[in-house]
């Protein structure tokens, strides 16, 4: 226990980072659907490929996936 003990203390910085936010922003932060949608992908992707050579092919993959999410972010969002 007093290893998590510490490790949350260390962490209560980070974890209420979002409270320094504007409240219009406060809505997004709540949700993890913006990070459920990119790993859900990043999943359904990797089993279609079945069998990497090496960890470079992996993180090829999810590396163009987080791109084509930017992709999609950056056009909604202007």
């Amino acid at each position: 226990m007093p290893k998590l003990v510490r490790l949350m203390g260390d962490a209560e910085h980070d974890v209420l980072e979002f409270t320094s936010f504007s409240c219009a922003h406060w809505t997004r932060v709540n949700s993890t659907n913006p990070l459920e949608r990119p790993n859900a992908v990043i999943k359904r992707r990797t089993n279609v490929a079945g069998i990497f050579p090496n960890d470079a092919s992996i993180t090829h993959l999810a590396g163009a996936m987080m791109l084509e999410q930017n992709d999609e972010w950056s056009l909604n969002r202007r």
